[in-house]
């Protein structure tokens, strides 16, 4: 670990949060400032294209693609963010897996609350295996809430006797929009993004007057994981949902799901943002890819 690289991120990080409540357009473009120090690989082709209902960026990679489909979900609070502000994320699992991916522009809150944000995704789901693409070809990777979107996709999927994909990777996921983990409490000050009224004001615009306490808004402690793909849960020891991803990882070992809890220590929120600037970063997207290189291969390759 850098223990200099680990400070300078921090020391950023805590620079762009507020010192209180923002409207929803200071709120979106400071995500898109923050978000615009982040690096994108050359090695990609990038278009604008749809998927279900939705616009979504299809990212592939330049040489040697391989068969194979990521089906990104951005993160962003269900608020702010978009298929650009990932852009780092997903160019650089595309690299590494040289599988091609989409990443939806889902509807947003407060114009769009609960739970259109699932709609989107489930439909773009639907979309790719209208097309053809067989399940056992993709897996659903996101960020953030678009973690938490992985989850609470599959489910609806699941619900709707989809077949489900052949793998979901969530970097640092929001599981749990009551906010009743212990790290909301333990991480509090240690975390440099966020505050629990920072996540309080963004997560009533998601809900919108609905109850948290339903699989949909919160699985972490609420969704039946059943027949669930393999899982990886990446997370970072310094934030605050932290313990959205271990109640997560518990219910799906308890689940019969295989499921790998990826923890890094003194690591922010979605610390996988900062590849070239944070070792851990780059470490944890090898990882990432190395995991869906086999989930993807092994079940593709099998049908």
């Amino acid at each position: 670990m850098s223990k200099k690289q680990r400070a300078k991120i921090d020391a950023l990080l805590r620079q762009s949060r507020p010192a209180g409540p923002r409207s929803v357009e200071e709120i979106r473009a400071g995500f898109r400032a923050l978000m615009a120090h982040m690096n994108v690989p050359p090695e990609v082709r990038t278009r604008t294209t749809s998927l279900g209902s939705r616009r979504a960026a299809l990212v592939e990679p330049a040489n040697s693609a391989r068969a194979g489909t990521i089906l990104y979900f951005h993160g962003g609070g269900f608020v702010y963010g978009s298929p650009e502000t990932a852009m780092s994320l997903t160019a650089n699992l595309v690299t590494r897996t040289r599988f091609r991916a989409f990443s939806v522009d889902y509807r947003l809150a407060p114009e769009h609350p609960f739970p259109a944000a699932i709609e989107d995704t489930l439909s773009a789901y639907h979309a790719l295996l209208d097309s053809g693409e067989h399940p056992s070809s993709i897996a659903f990777v996101g960020d953030s809430a678009g973690g938490g979107l992985t989850i609470t996709t599959c489910l609806a999927a699941r619900d709707a006797g989809l077949p489900l994909p052949a793998a979901i990777v969530a970097f640092s996921p929001g599981l749990d929009m009551t906010r009743a983990g212990e790290s909301m409490d333990t991480k509090a000050g240690v975390d440099p993004l966020f505050t629990r009224a920072s996540l309080e004001h963004t997560g009533a615009m998601y809900l919108a007057g609905h109850d948290p306490h339903q699989p949909l808004l919160s699985p972490a402690t609420l969704a039946d994981l059943s027949g669930f793909p393999p899982m990886l849960l990446q997370a970072g020891t310094n934030e605050m949902i932290l313990d959205d991803s271990t109640r997560l990882a518990a219910r799906a070992r308890a689940a019969g799901v295989d499921v790998i809890l990826d923890i890094t220590a003194e690591v922010p929120h979605v610390f996988q943002s900062f590849t070239g600037m944070l070792d851990e970063a780059d470490e944890a997207l090898d990882r990432a890819a190395h995991f869906l290189g086999q989930r993807i291969r092994h079940r593709y390759t099998e049908k």
